[in-house]
Protein backbone atom coordinates (compact mmCIF):
# COMPACT_ATOMS: atom_id res chain seq x y z
CA UNK A 1 0.00 0.00 0.00
CA UNK A 2 1.24 3.95 -0.85
CA UNK A 3 1.63 5.99 1.91
CA UNK A 4 0.16 9.66 0.68
CA UNK A 5 1.70 12.63 2.01
CA UNK A 6 0.47 16.43 1.64
CA UNK A 7 1.81 19.26 2.40
CA UNK A 8 1.18 22.98 1.80
CA UNK A 9 2.17 24.48 -1.71
CA UNK A 10 4.50 27.25 -0.23
CA UNK A 11 5.26 27.60 3.40
CA UNK A 12 7.28 30.74 4.73
CA UNK A 13 9.20 30.71 8.31
CA UNK A 14 10.42 33.25 11.19
CA UNK A 15 9.96 36.98 12.02
CA UNK A 16 8.69 39.45 9.65
CA UNK A 17 6.72 36.45 7.88
CA UNK A 18 3.43 38.11 7.19
CA UNK A 19 5.05 40.60 5.04
CA UNK A 20 4.91 37.64 2.17
CA UNK A 21 1.43 37.97 1.94
CA UNK A 22 1.29 40.72 -0.14
CA UNK A 23 3.88 39.21 -2.93
CA UNK A 24 1.45 36.23 -2.47
CA UNK A 25 -1.56 38.08 -3.06
CA UNK A 26 -0.56 40.01 -5.67
CA UNK A 27 1.79 37.63 -7.43
CA UNK A 28 -1.19 35.19 -7.81
CA UNK A 29 -3.45 37.99 -9.17
CA UNK A 30 -5.88 37.84 -6.47
CA UNK A 31 -8.87 40.38 -6.56
CA UNK A 32 -10.45 40.37 -2.90
CA UNK A 33 -9.49 38.48 0.45
CA UNK A 34 -12.02 37.13 2.54
CA UNK A 35 -10.40 38.17 5.89
CA UNK A 36 -11.18 35.14 8.87
CA UNK A 37 -10.53 36.18 12.43
CA UNK A 38 -12.00 35.89 15.64
CA UNK A 39 -12.86 38.86 16.91
CA UNK A 40 -10.08 38.81 20.34
CA UNK A 41 -7.80 39.31 17.98
CA UNK A 42 -9.55 41.74 15.54
CA UNK A 43 -10.44 43.76 19.35
CA UNK A 44 -6.80 43.45 20.36
CA UNK A 45 -5.31 44.66 17.01
CA UNK A 46 -3.53 41.27 16.18
CA UNK A 47 -5.77 41.08 12.93
CA UNK A 48 -4.97 44.74 11.71
CA UNK A 49 -0.79 43.50 11.78
CA UNK A 50 -2.39 41.85 8.67
CA UNK A 51 -4.89 43.98 7.38
CA UNK A 52 -2.51 47.03 7.74
CA UNK A 53 -0.12 45.79 5.12
CA UNK A 54 -3.55 44.64 2.76
CA UNK A 55 -4.33 48.85 3.18
CA UNK A 56 -0.85 49.82 2.42
CA UNK A 57 -0.59 47.85 -0.88
CA UNK A 58 -4.20 48.63 -1.80
CA UNK A 59 -5.28 45.21 -1.84
CA UNK A 60 -9.24 44.79 -1.15
CA UNK A 61 -10.65 42.87 1.81
CA UNK A 62 -13.72 41.93 3.46
CA UNK A 63 -13.14 41.14 7.02
CA UNK A 64 -15.33 38.26 8.91
CA UNK A 65 -14.94 37.88 12.65
CA UNK A 66 -18.36 35.63 13.61
CA UNK A 67 -16.03 32.99 14.94
CA UNK A 68 -16.47 31.17 18.30
CA UNK A 69 -13.64 29.59 20.16
CA UNK A 70 -14.80 26.19 18.90
CA UNK A 71 -16.69 27.12 15.50
CA UNK A 72 -19.86 25.79 15.06
CA UNK A 73 -21.75 24.78 11.85
CA UNK A 74 -24.04 28.68 12.23
CA UNK A 75 -20.41 30.03 12.07
CA UNK A 76 -19.93 28.45 8.77
CA UNK A 77 -23.22 28.93 7.43
CA UNK A 78 -22.42 32.83 8.00
CA UNK A 79 -18.92 33.01 6.66
CA UNK A 80 -20.40 30.81 3.35
CA UNK A 81 -23.66 33.67 2.94
CA UNK A 82 -20.89 36.47 3.72
CA UNK A 83 -18.07 34.98 1.50
CA UNK A 84 -20.70 35.17 -0.80
CA UNK A 85 -21.60 39.05 -0.22
CA UNK A 86 -17.99 39.79 -0.37
CA UNK A 87 -17.78 38.63 -3.79
CA UNK A 88 -14.07 37.30 -2.70
CA UNK A 89 -11.61 35.49 -4.37
CA UNK A 90 -9.60 33.94 -1.73
CA UNK A 91 -9.73 34.10 2.09
CA UNK A 92 -7.03 35.06 4.42
CA UNK A 93 -7.54 33.02 8.05
CA UNK A 94 -5.63 34.99 10.96
CA UNK A 95 -6.04 33.00 14.29
CA UNK A 96 -5.55 29.73 15.75
CA UNK A 97 -7.64 26.52 15.22
CA UNK A 98 -11.34 28.34 15.22
CA UNK A 99 -10.18 30.71 12.62
CA UNK A 100 -8.61 28.53 10.01
CA UNK A 101 -11.26 25.27 10.44
CA UNK A 102 -14.09 27.81 10.00
CA UNK A 103 -11.73 29.63 6.96
CA UNK A 104 -11.33 25.81 5.61
CA UNK A 105 -15.36 24.91 6.14
CA UNK A 106 -16.34 27.68 4.36
CA UNK A 107 -13.72 27.32 1.31
CA UNK A 108 -14.67 23.88 0.61
CA UNK A 109 -18.52 24.45 0.58
CA UNK A 110 -18.21 27.95 -2.01
CA UNK A 111 -16.26 25.53 -4.52
CA UNK A 112 -18.20 22.30 -3.67
CA UNK A 113 -21.84 23.83 -2.86
CA UNK A 114 -23.28 19.83 -3.04
CA UNK A 115 -21.71 20.25 0.53
CA UNK A 116 -23.93 23.12 1.94
CA UNK A 117 -25.15 21.11 4.50
CA UNK A 118 -21.96 21.42 7.25
CA UNK A 119 -23.40 17.85 8.37
CA UNK A 120 -22.08 16.20 5.19
CA UNK A 121 -18.51 17.31 5.52
CA UNK A 122 -17.90 15.18 8.59
CA UNK A 123 -15.62 12.19 8.03
CA UNK A 124 -14.23 12.18 5.05
CA UNK A 125 -16.15 13.80 2.57
CA UNK A 126 -16.07 13.32 -1.29
CA UNK A 127 -15.28 16.39 -2.29
CA UNK A 128 -14.26 17.34 -5.94
CA UNK A 129 -12.95 20.37 -5.91
CA UNK A 130 -10.44 22.09 -3.96
CA UNK A 131 -11.38 25.01 -1.43
CA UNK A 132 -11.07 28.67 -2.05
CA UNK A 133 -7.21 29.61 -2.01
CA UNK A 134 -6.25 30.46 1.64
CA UNK A 135 -3.41 32.17 2.90
CA UNK A 136 -3.03 30.73 6.89
CA UNK A 137 -1.65 33.14 9.27
CA UNK A 138 -1.51 31.05 12.91
CA UNK A 139 -1.46 33.12 15.80
CA UNK A 140 -0.97 30.44 18.44
CA UNK A 141 1.67 27.72 18.22
CA UNK A 142 -0.39 24.60 18.53
CA UNK A 143 -2.86 23.16 16.14
CA UNK A 144 -1.16 23.38 13.00
CA UNK A 145 -4.41 24.19 11.03
CA UNK A 146 -1.99 26.04 8.33
CA UNK A 147 -0.90 22.84 7.53
CA UNK A 148 -3.07 20.03 8.08
CA UNK A 149 -5.98 18.56 5.83
CA UNK A 150 -8.07 18.66 9.31
CA UNK A 151 -10.07 20.61 10.50
CA UNK A 152 -13.39 20.21 13.17
CA UNK A 153 -16.97 22.22 13.53
CA UNK A 154 -18.57 21.94 16.66
CA UNK A 155 -22.42 20.77 16.38
CA UNK A 156 -24.50 22.70 19.08
CA UNK A 157 -27.53 20.79 18.59
CA UNK A 158 -25.79 17.39 19.45
CA UNK A 159 -23.20 18.27 21.74
CA UNK A 160 -20.23 16.92 19.70
CA UNK A 161 -17.23 18.06 18.06
CA UNK A 162 -17.33 16.79 13.98
CA UNK A 163 -13.57 16.24 12.32
CA UNK A 164 -13.50 16.76 8.61
CA UNK A 165 -10.59 15.51 7.15
CA UNK A 166 -10.51 16.58 3.44
CA UNK A 167 -7.00 17.05 1.11
CA UNK A 168 -9.10 19.73 -0.77
CA UNK A 169 -8.94 21.66 2.67
CA UNK A 170 -5.04 22.50 2.58
CA UNK A 171 -3.92 26.26 2.84
CA UNK A 172 -1.82 27.03 -0.37
CA UNK A 173 0.00 29.12 1.48
CA UNK A 174 1.22 28.90 5.15
CA UNK A 175 2.78 31.95 6.65
CA UNK A 176 4.26 30.84 10.29
CA UNK A 177 5.39 34.32 11.85
CA UNK A 178 6.32 33.82 15.50
CA UNK A 179 5.93 37.85 16.29
CA UNK A 180 1.84 36.79 15.47
CA UNK A 181 2.30 34.57 18.52
CA UNK A 182 3.43 37.14 21.00
CA UNK A 183 0.54 38.58 22.19
CA UNK A 184 -0.71 35.09 23.10
CA UNK A 185 -1.15 35.02 27.22
CA UNK A 186 0.28 32.31 29.39
CA UNK A 187 -2.38 29.75 29.59
CA UNK A 188 -3.30 30.22 26.09
CA UNK A 189 0.46 29.56 24.82
CA UNK A 190 0.63 26.43 27.65
CA UNK A 191 -2.59 25.22 26.27
CA UNK A 192 -1.55 25.22 22.73
CA UNK A 193 1.93 24.34 23.10
CA UNK A 194 0.47 21.54 24.86
CA UNK A 195 -1.96 20.60 21.84
CA UNK A 196 1.03 20.54 19.98
CA UNK A 197 2.85 17.86 22.09
CA UNK A 198 0.15 15.55 21.75
CA UNK A 199 -0.14 16.29 17.90
CA UNK A 200 3.41 14.83 17.70
CA UNK A 201 3.44 11.97 20.47
CA UNK A 202 0.48 10.39 18.99
CA UNK A 203 1.37 11.00 15.66
CA UNK A 204 4.83 9.13 16.03
CA UNK A 205 2.80 6.19 18.11
CA UNK A 206 -0.71 6.05 15.59
CA UNK A 207 -1.26 2.98 13.58
CA UNK A 208 -0.44 4.73 10.30
CA UNK A 209 2.89 5.80 11.26
CA UNK A 210 5.80 5.12 8.67
CA UNK A 211 9.25 6.39 8.66
CA UNK A 212 8.69 9.72 7.15
CA UNK A 213 5.93 10.70 9.54
CA UNK A 214 8.30 9.75 12.23
CA UNK A 215 11.00 11.95 11.07
CA UNK A 216 8.77 14.88 11.60
CA UNK A 217 7.21 13.38 15.19
CA UNK A 218 10.64 12.94 16.42
CA UNK A 219 12.07 16.74 15.81
CA UNK A 220 8.91 18.07 17.11
CA UNK A 221 8.83 16.82 20.42
CA UNK A 222 12.28 17.83 20.45
CA UNK A 223 12.11 21.52 18.82
CA UNK A 224 8.66 21.37 21.48
CA UNK A 225 10.18 20.28 24.72
CA UNK A 226 13.35 22.54 24.55
CA UNK A 227 10.77 25.31 23.33
CA UNK A 228 7.20 25.60 25.69
CA UNK A 229 8.34 26.76 28.91
CA UNK A 230 10.12 29.80 27.59
CA UNK A 231 7.11 30.47 25.08
CA UNK A 232 5.38 30.76 28.24
CA UNK A 233 7.48 32.74 29.45
CA UNK A 234 7.62 34.74 26.07
CA UNK A 235 11.01 34.67 25.02
CA UNK A 236 11.83 35.29 21.35
CA UNK A 237 13.41 31.61 20.98
CA UNK A 238 10.56 30.17 22.82
CA UNK A 239 8.02 31.94 20.61
CA UNK A 240 10.49 31.14 17.16
CA UNK A 241 10.54 27.36 18.31
CA UNK A 242 7.00 26.67 19.29
CA UNK A 243 6.16 28.14 15.94
CA UNK A 244 8.33 25.57 14.04
CA UNK A 245 7.74 23.00 16.29
CA UNK A 246 4.15 23.03 15.94
CA UNK A 247 4.04 23.12 12.06
CA UNK A 248 6.64 20.06 12.31
CA UNK A 249 4.20 17.94 14.14
CA UNK A 250 1.54 19.44 11.77
CA UNK A 251 3.75 18.14 8.93
CA UNK A 252 3.27 14.82 10.11
CA UNK A 253 -0.17 13.87 12.38
CA UNK A 254 -2.15 15.65 9.46
CA UNK A 255 -0.57 12.69 6.83
CA UNK A 256 -0.66 9.56 9.34
CA UNK A 257 -3.75 10.62 11.76
CA UNK A 258 -4.23 10.87 15.71
CA UNK A 259 -5.32 8.43 18.64
CA UNK A 260 -7.57 8.71 21.49
CA UNK A 261 -6.19 11.28 23.04
CA UNK A 262 -8.34 13.68 20.78
CA UNK A 263 -10.73 11.29 20.60
CA UNK A 264 -11.20 11.80 24.17
CA UNK A 265 -10.93 15.68 24.17
CA UNK A 266 -13.25 16.53 21.17
CA UNK A 267 -16.10 15.94 23.56
CA UNK A 268 -15.26 18.18 26.02
CA UNK A 269 -14.66 20.76 23.98
CA UNK A 270 -18.30 20.64 22.52
CA UNK A 271 -20.20 19.72 26.10
CA UNK A 272 -17.89 21.74 28.51
CA UNK A 273 -16.49 24.23 25.74
CA UNK A 274 -13.09 23.77 27.39
CA UNK A 275 -9.62 24.22 25.29
CA UNK A 276 -8.44 21.82 23.44
CA UNK A 277 -5.07 22.13 24.50
CA UNK A 278 -5.97 21.79 28.04
CA UNK A 279 -8.40 19.01 27.87
CA UNK A 280 -5.84 17.12 25.40
CA UNK A 281 -2.38 18.02 28.05
CA UNK A 282 -4.58 16.51 30.95
CA UNK A 283 -5.53 13.16 29.02
CA UNK A 284 -2.23 12.67 27.38
CA UNK A 285 -0.38 11.04 30.10
CA UNK A 286 -2.89 8.68 30.96
CA UNK A 287 -3.35 7.35 27.45
CA UNK A 288 0.15 7.06 26.89
CA UNK A 289 0.72 4.66 30.06
CA UNK A 290 -2.57 2.60 28.60
CA UNK A 291 -1.16 2.54 25.20
CA UNK A 292 2.79 1.94 25.81
CA UNK A 293 2.03 -2.36 25.53
CA UNK A 294 1.39 -1.14 21.81
CA UNK A 295 4.26 1.09 20.88
CA UNK A 296 6.92 -1.28 21.01
CA UNK A 297 10.22 0.74 21.55
CA UNK A 298 8.98 4.02 20.37
CA UNK A 299 8.68 5.66 23.78
CA UNK A 300 12.64 5.76 24.32
CA UNK A 301 12.69 7.78 21.46
CA UNK A 302 10.09 10.00 22.99
CA UNK A 303 11.95 10.12 26.42
CA UNK A 304 14.93 11.02 24.38
CA UNK A 305 13.56 13.80 22.62
CA UNK A 306 12.08 14.71 25.68
CA UNK A 307 15.70 15.66 27.23
CA UNK A 308 15.82 12.00 29.69
CA UNK A 309 19.37 11.38 29.90
CA UNK A 310 20.84 7.59 29.72
CA UNK A 311 17.65 6.15 28.10
CA UNK A 312 20.15 3.46 26.45
CA UNK A 313 20.65 1.87 29.70
CA UNK A 314 16.98 1.65 30.98
CA UNK A 315 14.77 -1.27 30.84
CA UNK A 316 11.36 -1.25 28.70
CA UNK A 317 9.19 -0.32 31.75
CA UNK A 318 11.68 2.39 32.57
CA UNK A 319 12.22 4.22 29.59
CA UNK A 320 8.36 4.35 29.12
CA UNK A 321 8.20 5.29 32.88
CA UNK A 322 10.17 7.75 31.69
CA UNK A 323 8.71 9.02 28.83
CA UNK A 324 5.66 9.43 30.64
CA UNK A 325 6.97 11.35 33.56
CA UNK A 326 8.79 14.15 31.08
CA UNK A 327 5.34 14.88 29.44
CA UNK A 328 3.53 15.24 32.87
CA UNK A 329 6.63 17.66 34.40
CA UNK A 330 6.74 19.57 31.41
CA UNK A 331 2.39 20.00 31.60
CA UNK A 332 3.04 20.73 35.72
CA UNK A 333 5.84 23.44 34.87
CA UNK A 334 3.35 25.27 32.32
CA UNK A 335 0.92 25.38 34.53
CA UNK A 336 -1.75 22.70 33.17
CA UNK A 337 -4.31 21.08 35.68
CA UNK A 338 -3.47 17.41 36.58
CA UNK A 339 -6.99 15.95 36.35
CA UNK A 340 -10.58 16.56 35.12
CA UNK A 341 -12.09 16.84 38.11
CA UNK A 342 -13.01 20.69 37.58
CA UNK A 343 -14.28 19.92 34.15
CA UNK A 344 -16.28 16.62 33.68
CA UNK A 345 -19.34 15.23 35.32
CA UNK A 346 -19.21 11.66 36.51
CA UNK A 347 -23.21 11.49 35.08
CA UNK A 348 -21.74 12.78 31.60
CA UNK A 349 -19.03 10.08 31.47
CA UNK A 350 -20.97 7.21 29.42
CA UNK A 351 -21.66 10.09 27.16
CA UNK A 352 -17.93 11.12 26.46
CA UNK A 353 -16.97 7.67 26.21
CA UNK A 354 -19.42 6.74 23.54
CA UNK A 355 -18.77 10.44 21.78
CA UNK A 356 -14.68 9.49 22.48
CA UNK A 357 -15.11 6.00 20.58
CA UNK A 358 -17.44 7.29 17.78
CA UNK A 359 -14.81 10.09 16.96
CA UNK A 360 -12.73 9.82 13.84
CA UNK A 361 -9.58 9.70 15.32
CA UNK A 362 -10.28 6.81 17.44
CA UNK A 363 -8.86 4.45 14.55
CA UNK A 364 -5.91 5.45 14.43
CA UNK A 365 -5.03 4.90 18.14
CA UNK A 366 -1.84 2.30 18.84
CA UNK A 367 -4.46 -0.15 20.96
CA UNK A 368 -7.39 -1.29 19.95
CA UNK A 369 -10.00 0.33 22.73
CA UNK A 370 -13.68 0.20 24.04
CA UNK A 371 -16.11 2.26 25.29
CA UNK A 372 -15.80 0.28 28.55
CA UNK A 373 -11.70 1.28 28.45
CA UNK A 374 -12.48 4.94 27.69
CA UNK A 375 -14.97 5.37 30.34
CA UNK A 376 -12.21 3.92 32.70
CA UNK A 377 -10.00 5.98 31.23
CA UNK A 378 -12.37 9.08 32.14
CA UNK A 379 -12.94 7.57 35.68
CA UNK A 380 -9.51 7.56 36.13
CA UNK A 381 -8.99 11.29 35.59
CA UNK A 382 -11.58 12.49 38.31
Amino acid sequence: MANRFILNETSYHGAGAIQSIVTEATGRGFRKAFVCSDPDLVKFGVTAKVTDLLDAAGLAYELYSDIKPNPTIENVQNGVAAFKAAEADYIIAIGGGSSMDTAKAVGIIINNPEFADVRSLEGVAPTTKPCVPIIAVPTTAGTAAEVTINYVITDVEKNRKMVCVDPHDIPIIAIVDPDMMSTMPKGLTAATGMDALTHAIEGYITAGAWELSDMFHIKAIEIIAKSLRGAVDNTPEGREGMALGQYVAGMGFSNVGLGIVHSMAHPLGALYDTPHGVANAIILPTVMEYNAPATGEKYREIARAMGVKGVDDMTQEEYRKAAIDAVKKLSEDVGIPADLKDIVKAEDVPFLAQSAYDDACRPGNPRETSVEEITELYMSLL
